[in-house]
């Protein structure tokens, strides 16, 4: 079903032509970009939740048992801060998406700052697939591209192992017969 969705969604990006992208190459309603797995983000608040909680603990206990008014203070700032912290990972995680098309893929991600990065399959010089210790507990792979300019940095967080391994494997091949015509 996920297969046959993703699928669909490709064959809508890909028939948009490079000038049906909007100013900021995100704005058209018919390009359709796939997003990471919803598993990045039940693994990015576990993270979240691992070190603020201890750290609130520890502010809140220093504060009861002290009778330090700073502490509590403190602890109630951790709380601000991760509540922060939260809205700005739900933000990056919902500003990551990618879309493949019949000449180049095209990545985008930024919460403030919105980039868009076009990586001509041609240009692709090699694809990884790198996996953390969270993203494996969970699952998950990044699919990072390298090309020959430096700043290119395109990658795609957040994919299910399986479905980054595909990707790989299909932007390699693509890579390597637009490359021939070079």
């Amino acid at each position: 079903m996920q297969e046959s969705l993703n699928a669909s969604q490709n064959e809508t990006c890909g028939r948009i032509p490079r000038s049906g992208l909007g100013a900021d190459g995100c704005n058209d309603e018919r390009v359709v970009f796939l997003r990471p797995s919803p598993r990045l983000w039940t693994a990015r608040q576990v993270v979240l939740v691992a070190y603020a909680v201890p750290i609130t603990l520890a502010a809140f206990g220093l504060g009861l048992t002290q009778s330090a008014p700073c502490a509590l203070v403190a602890a109630a700032g951790i709380i601000v801060l991760s509540g922060g912290e939260w809205l700005v990972l739900r933000g990056r995680y919902r500003a990551w998406g990618y879309c493949e098309r019949e000449d180049e893929l095209l990545v985008r991600r930024g919460l403030l700052v919105r980039q868009l990065s076009v990586v001509p399959y041609g240009r692709m010089q090699f694809v990884d697939v790198v996996a953390g210790p969270v993203d494996r507990l969970f699952g998950l792979a990044t699919v990072q591209l390298h090309t020959a300019a430096a700043a290119s940095g395109a990658r795609i967080p957040g994919l299910l192992q399986a479905d980054a391994d595909r990707l790989r494997d299909r932007l390699t091949a693509l890579g390597e017969a637009r490359a021939s015509g070079l």
